[in-house]
Formats: C-alpha cells, sequence, structure tokens
C-alpha cells in the first residue's frame, strides 16, 4: 500500500492534465524553464564579477570626497 504503480502515477498524470489542460501545462513548463536558465546566467555573471577587481568601499570614497570638498563630518548622537 506504500508504493505506487506506474498505472497510479498514469491516472493522477490523466487527471492532472483533464483539470488545468495541455495548454497550461506547457506554458508552466516554458516558464519553469526560463526561470532556471535566467538563474544560471546570473550565476555565472555573478560569478564573473566576483573575479575582477572589488570596488573601492563607499566610506573611504566619501572621507576623500569630504577632504576635497572642506566639509566637516559630524556625527549625531542620541539624547539619553
Amino acid at each position: 500500500m506504500g508504493t505506487f504503480s506506474i498505472w497510479h502515477w498514469l491516472i493522477v498524470l490523466l487527471i492532472v492534465i483533464m483539470v488545468f489542460g495541455t495548454k497550461k501545462l506547457k506554458n508552466l513548463g516554458g516558464d519553469l524553464g526560463g526561470a532556471v536558465k535566467g538563474f544560471k546566467d546570473g550565476m555565472k555573471e555573478g560569478g564573473a564579477a566576483g573575479s575582477e577587481k572589488p570596488a573601492e568601499p563607499a566610506q573611504v570614497a566619501n572621507a576623500t570626497a569630504a577632504k576635497d570638498k572642506d566639509t566637516i563630518d559630524v556625527e549625531a548622537k542620541q539624547k539619553s
């Protein structure tokens, strides 16, 4: 009773096709395939970007910009 035979799976497949129709299942498969392809492309781009020289940290960039403009950087403190 715990295992399903091929006939059980065929009946389930037939019911799914009758409920959703072949057109919706085809569209669902295409959408899923496109999502997987997009994910793989994103992973490849992420790996390529990681091998390049890392960008300068924002704090260092802001500090050099502040020196150039002769501004004073002040930290706000909370009242207790």
